[in-house]
C-alpha cells in the first residue's frame, strides 16, 4: 500500500460517497462509513475491488429509489429504510474491507475469490429485496414453504430468486472482465497478484453466480430461524425494529435479540464468500 494509493482511494470513495449522500441514499453516518470502507479497500485491494464494491453501491442503491412510493407501505417492516446507515454499510461492506486488508499483507488469488463472493452475495440480496417485494405472486417461508405477507423476514419469491441470480451474475461478469483486462491495462487493475491460468478465471462467473444466490438465500434462512423479529401490540404489525415506525416499543416475539438485520447481512455475506472458496478450490 502507498500514500498514492489511499489519497486515490479516498478520493473516489468521497465522490461516490457524497453523491449517494445527496441522493439520499445514505445518512451522514453512512457516508462516513462508505468513505472508510471504500478508502481500504481501494488502497489495499486495489482498483478492480473498489469498482465491484462501486458496483454493489451504485446498482442497489438505484433499486431502493425504483418504485420507492410502490414499496412505501413495507417500510414498517423493516428495521431501517433505503438510506444506509453506519450499521449497514459495515454489515455490507465491512467483511470485504478485511478481505482487502488481507489482500494487501497477503497477495493472494483466494482472497479476491472470497471478495467476489461476499460482494456477489451482498449485491444478490439487495437486489432481491427490493425488487422481490414487487413480485405479484405472494411470498413464501423458506423453511416450510407457506405462504407469508410481503416483507416478512424468510420470505422469498420467484421474483426474488432470478433477480437475485442476475445481482450476482453482475458482479461475476464485472470481476471476469477486470481479469481479463487487466495484462493490457494502462496501470494495474490487481497489483501484485500472480493470477491462476485464464481458463479458471472463466469459472468466475458461475462462482460467483452461484455463491450470490445462496448466500442470499442463506439471508433468508436466518431471517426466517433467528432473527430478532418483533411485534406491536398498538398497530397489531411484525416487524424487524425494536422500536416500531409509530414510537412504541415492541416484544420479541422470536429469534436472537442481538442478531439484527445488519448482523445477518454481514454473516451471509462472510457464508457467500466460504460458498465462493469452496467452489474455487473444487474447480482448480
Amino acid at each position: 500500500m502507498s500514500l498514492l494509493n489511499v489519497l486515490a482511494g479516498l478520493a473516489l470513495s468521497a465522490v461516490v460517497s457524497l453523491a449517494g449522500y445527496w441522493r439520499g441514499s445514505l445518512s451522514l453516518s453512512g457516508l462516513l462509513g462508505a468513505m472508510a470502507i471504500g478508502t481500504l479497500i481501494f488502497s489495499f485491494g486495489g482498483l478492480a475491488w473498489a469498482l465491484l464494491l462501486i458496483a454493489f453501491f451504485v446498482t442497489s442503491s438505484g433499486l431502493s429509489h425504483y418504485r420507492a412510493r410502490a414499496k412505501e407501505p413495507l417500510a414498517e417492516k423493516f428495521q431501517k429504510g433505503h438510506r444506509r446507515d453506519l450499521g449497514q454499510v459495515l454489515a455490507n461492506g465491512g467483511w470485504g474491507a478485511l478481505l482487502a486488508l488481507a489482500f494487501g499483507f497477503w497477495p493472494q488469488t483466494t482472497w479476491l475469490v472470497a471478495f467476489v463472493g461476499a460482494m456477489s452475495t451482498v449485491n444478490a440480496d439487495t437486489w432481491a429485496t427490493e425488487l422481490g417485494v414487487l413480485s405479484s405472486a405472494p411470498p413464501r417461508l423458506i423453511t416450510s414453504g407457506h405462504t407469508v405477507p410481503v416483507g416478512t423476514s424468510g420470505g422469498i419469491t420467484l421474483l426474488g430468486i432470478l433477480v437475485s441470480l442476475a445481482g450476482a451474475l453482475v458482479i461475476g461478469c464485472l470481476a471476469l472482465v477486470f481479469v481479463l483486462v487487466n495484462p493490457w491495462f494502462p496501470f494495474p487493475l490487481l497489483p501484485a497478484l500472480s493470477l491462476p491460468p485464464r481458463g479458471l478465471w472463466l469459472l468466475l462467473v458461475p462462482i460467483a453466480a452461484l455463491s450470490g444466490l445462496l448466500g442470499s438465500l442463506f439471508d433468508s434462512l436466518l431471517g426466517a430461524t433467528v432473527q430478532a423479529i418483533y411485534y406491536c401490540d398498538f398497530d397489531k404489525k411484525e416487524t424487524e425494529s425494536a422500536v416500531h415506525r409509530c414510537g412504541r416499543k415492541t416484544r420479541l416475539i422470536r429469534g436472537w435479540r442481538w442478531l439484527d438485520n445488519d448482523w445477518v447481512n454481514l454473516l451471509a455475506s462472510v457464508f457467500g464468500s466460504g460458498v465462493a472458496l469452496a467452489l474455487y478450490f473444487a474447480a482448480g
